[in-house]
């Protein structure tokens, strides 16, 4: 009897706790907002980390999910400058577009705006910082390949931390510049040999981390934990300011092993911002007033993880990861929120929606 009634009484307290999580979800007004990008990262990709480790993964925390689609104004595929441009301003636009409509106009992104109400800032990304996700966040430009211009927009944008590769577009550059010393006068302390987190986070000082020429390394050329470490430090020193803040965190290279039809690149760095994400949620739930946001720009490699051959027979034991194409496809992307406001990003919308609902979750 007195196991019955422990279990009656157990399941009345998770009862009350779900039900206090939806309430939050629906009702409560964030802080801050972490919102991670898995650059190329459909379904499938996602998938891979149910069936590639043994620990559960950070996905399965999330309980209200819903997809986005994702054409920009020129294609019926996107590509990620677009589709992160859909996500930082809430305009569509043109393939190859940073921070600019379809009309090449500025518009101001969600870090902009958050910065403009008081907010602290970041973006982490496994590739260059000034690759078309994480630029698409701080910098405007026509073309997402004009990183000299974009590196020298970082230093006047109101960025308070980055971390990522880039070094070349800083530095060593064709016509001379060096933004390293820009970056400082305004402010940054930069450190282009390794991911150290200070003895103490002054909240007066910014603070940029640039460890690549240009892209880091893969995961299987030892990395290590640069992504969780990075995510974990900017919510450390971002959360100082009282004011809240907005922090973008990018898995890069899921896209990249997605061109090249590499299943073990991107099943590495699946795991690896499966790890970033758990970071931003073991934050959110001690925090109870941040809003964490995870999905992709798009899908590439139309990868699918199909039954594999053995010996000229198809068998259901094995899974063989296979691919349909090189480039991106036009699958809808899952999007998966967690803490208050994370009942707004549930059905299926445009992926410049997103945009939307975080203004409409933070009630700006």
């Amino acid at each position: 009897m007195k196991k019955v009634f422990f279990l009656l009484a157990a399941a009345l307290v998770l009862h009350a706790c779900n039900n206090s999580y939806q309430q939050m979800a629906i009702r409560k007004k964030p802080k801050n907002v972490i919102l991670l990008i898995g650059d190329g990262m459909g379904l499938t990709q996602m998938s891979t980390a149910y069936y590639y480790q043994d620990e559960t993964p950070s996905f399965s925390r999330f309980l209200h999910i819903g997809l986005h689609q994702n054409q920009p104004t020129d294609a019926q595929i996107t590509d990620s400058a677009a589709g992160a441009t859909a996500f930082s301003t809430g305009y569509k636009s043109y393939n190859s577009a940073i921070g600019v409509d379809r009309d090449t106009i500025p518009r101001e992104t969600i870090l902009e705006l958050a910065a403009r109400r008081g907010q602290a800032t970041g973006v982490i990304a496994t590739s260059s910082v000034t690759h078309a996700t994480p630029a698409s966040f701080f910098a405007h430009a026509e073309d997402r390949d004009l990183e000299d211009k974009i590196a020298s927009q970082l230093h006047a944008s109101p960025v308070d931390f980055f971390a990522g590769g880039g070094i070349e577009f800083f530095a060593y550059r064709e016509d001379g510049l060096n933004y390293l010393d820009s970056l400082a006068s305004a402010g940054f302390l930069v450190d282009t040999t390794e991911l150290k987190r200070p003895a103490a986070w002054n909240s007066n000082q910014k603070y940029g981390y640039l460890l690549a020429a240009d892209g880091m390394p893969k995961m299987s050329e030892g990395r290590g934990d640069f992504l969780p470490r990075a995510t974990e430090m900017a919510i450390e020193y971002l959360s100082q300011d009282k004011d809240g803040f907005f922090l973008m965190v990018e898995g890069s290279q899921i896209d990249w092993g997605g061109h090249a039809n590499d299943a073990d690149w991107i099943i590495d760095e699946v795991k690896d911002f499966d790890q970033a994400i758990k970071a931003a949620l073991d934050f959110a739930e001690k925090d109870g007033n941040t809003l964490v946001i995870v999905t992709a720009d798009h899908e590439t490699g139309g990868m699918s993880l199909s039954a594999a051959e053995v010996r000229m027979q198809r068998t259901y034991k094995h899974i063989n990861p296979t691919f349909s194409t090189g480039g991106h496809s036009a699958t809808l992307i899952p999007v998966y929120a967690y803490g208050p406001g994370a009942a707004k990003f549930m059905g299926i919308y445009q992926n410049n929606e997103i945009f939307d609902r975080m203004l409409e979750a933070l009630r700006w």
